[in-house]
Parts: C-alpha cells; structure tokens; sequence
C-alpha cells in the first residue's frame, strides 16, 4: 500500500492547500512524514474490501507507542467488525452510514477500570481514581493513541475519520461493546479505503496567526484573519457541496443552541453513572 498522493507534495504546494497561497507560511526543515500529516482528509465513504492480514495489530502498536502519561496506560480501543453491531452503533451516532461501509471500525476507550482492577487485585485504594484529572489523563491518553494510529493508517495508504457522535449515546454505545464502570467511549475511528465518490480535499485551517502566540496571548489581527478564513472556506464549501460555507456559520451553527450538542449537554450524568464521579 502506498501514501496518499498528497503527501509527495513540495512543502509549498502542501502548505497551500492546508492554508490556501495567501495565508500559507513559509516552509522550513520539510520530510515525507511532514507532508503526510498535512495531507489529511476525514473520509465519510468506504469501499468494502478488507484490511490486509495484521494490519490492526500494526495500528494497535503505533497506537501505543504514543506518549501515556505517567505511563498509566489510560485507555483501550474495541475493534469493531461485525456488520450488525457496526449498524448499532451508527444508529447512536446520527445514522452515519461510513460507519458500516468501513471494513474496521474502533472505539477509543478513556479507561480507568483496568488500573481500578489493579487496586482491588493488589488490595490497595487508588484515592486519585475519583478524579477530574484521571479522567482527563484517561482522555487525552486516549486522543494521544488514536491520531498515532491514524497518521500509521494515513501511512499504508488507508483512510479514517473520527466519530465524536458516539458521545451522544456514551451509555448505549457502553451496552454494545460491553464496558465496564470506568470506561468511556470517547469517540470512533472508521478505517479503510477510501470509496472514489468520497471528497478527499485537504480542508483549510485558520492562519497560524490565529492559533501561534509567541511569548503571551495576543488577539491582534484576529477579525481580520477570521474574514480572510471564511472567505477561503465559503469557496472550499462550495466546491464541495457544504451547507455551512464559511468557518464563523459552522461556530455558530454549532455553539449558538444547546440542541447542537445533540444530547451532549447531559454527559456529565452520564459519566456518574458510568463509574466516573468526577470530584
């Protein structure tokens, strides 16, 4: 399997497409490693064929040579195959039907049960298991270990994109793939290849302006920045087919109404009932 054609881009060709030529900054030390990250895509459409033989385990051990704090080893991932329980959970997750289509389907686990079985096993108490942080370290482990598995995948040639939707639902996503008290699916991850009908354009970011300080704080230029943002993605909305055309109307769409969190709102419930008390 090969890379994305992207990713044998120059630097300055591959910064144009991930900034647009106006906002693109000049390149520096550049690599094909440099260039695969910038060529990513979220791909929402699958062709059937099946993974080559071991190519999970090859994910699973990119996955796990990312960063864990502590070495705590926070979190697990369910691979997920089976057509029926795939079409369940799409269903919780907005009906996105790439979740069927993609050949391997996971789910990332922030998961704290394991080091919770250590203590019981070990006949000793964890007193920060209760903890905001150790959720937030279960968490960020959890994302660490996911965009490792992604770039690797993004490195065989394999599409992916992440599906946040699955916290809609945290509590029945748990009931189909079986987690105990302590563990949350944070998101999920389709994997395979990517169907030729799917959009596959490198979506601008924000100018690194927006989003590099140097030494404090700074939101001079922001407006201004934001106008050439919106004016770059209304003509990428437009080429391919999306509602929301510019940057400030996807914000706004998605932070201006509760209804937007789709059942989001709750998820602190939730996760109490789920064996994080959060304290």
């Amino acid at each position: 399997m090969n890379m994305s054609p992207h990713a044998a881009l120059s630097a300055a060709d591959a910064l144009a497409l991930r900034y647009g030529a106006e906002q693109a900054p000049t390149h520096g030390p550049w690599n094909e490693h440099i260039a695969l990250l910038l060529s990513h895509r979220s791909i929402r459409g699958y062709r059937p064929n099946l993974l080559p033989e071991g190519t999970l385990e090859t994910l699973i051990a990119a996955a796990q040579s990312a960063a864990t704090s502590s070495n705590l080893q926070t979190w697990s991932v369910i691979a997920v195959t089976d057509p029926a329980k795939k079409a369940e959970l799409a269903k919780l997750a907005n009906n996105q039907k790439h979740i069927e289509q993609c050949p391997l389907f996971l789910v990332w686990v922030a998961d704290v049960s394991r080091n919770q079985r250590l203590g019981a096993q070990e006949r000793v108490e964890l007193e920060t298991m209760p903890y905001q942080e150790t959720f937030l370290v279960a968490v960020i482990d959890a994302a660490l270990a996911a965009q490792n598995a992604v770039v690797a995948a993004e490195s065989l040639g394999l599409s992916t994109v992440y599906i946040g939707a699955l916290r809609n639902h945290p509590q029945q996503v748990a009931k189909v793939v079986g987690l105990p008290q302590g563990a949350f699916g944070v998101f999920g991850m389709c994997i395979g290849y990517a169907a030729p009908t799917a959009a596959n354009e490198v979506k601008p970011r924000l100018p690194q302006a927006v989003v590099l300080h140097h030494e404090i704080y700074d939101t001079a230029g922001e407006p201004e920045h934001r106008a050439a943002y919106d004016h770059l993605m209304a003509a990428f909305s437009a080429r391919n087919e999306m509602t929301a055309d510019t940057w400030t109307k996807r914000v706004i769409n998605r932070m201006s109404k509760i209804a937007a969190m789709s059942g989001r709102d709750k998820m602190v419930a939730a996760l109490h009932a789920m064996g994080f008390p959060l304290h």
